[in-house]
């Protein structure tokens, strides 16, 4: 693991230091802090899959299916998924 060392501004030193001894779910403010990036991290790849979802869908054009035909299509997928 990588030692940095980082200045905070004195807000968010101090929340920090409150959720690390509110909670008592993080050891260390450092602990806190690597979750906290590795949220964000996860939300910018689940904006990336999202991204780049509509731009295929926007890229494959219309289609002739009804409402229920896609509904259909849609419930099949998940269910080929285990989802349904």
């Amino acid at each position: 693991m990588n030692r940095q060392s980082i200045s905070l501004t004195t807000p968010n030193d101090a929340w920090l230091q409150a959720q690390v001894c509110r909670d008592k779910e993080y050891p260390s403010k450092s602990d806190l802090v690597n979750d906290l990036i590795r949220k964000a991290r996860a939300i910018e790849e689940t904006k990336e899959t999202i991204r780049n979802k509509l731009i295929d869908a926007d890229q494959s054009g219309f289609t002739s299916l009804n409402a229920d035909e896609i509904l259909a299509k849609s419930k099949a997928a998940l269910q080929e998924h285990g989802i349904l």
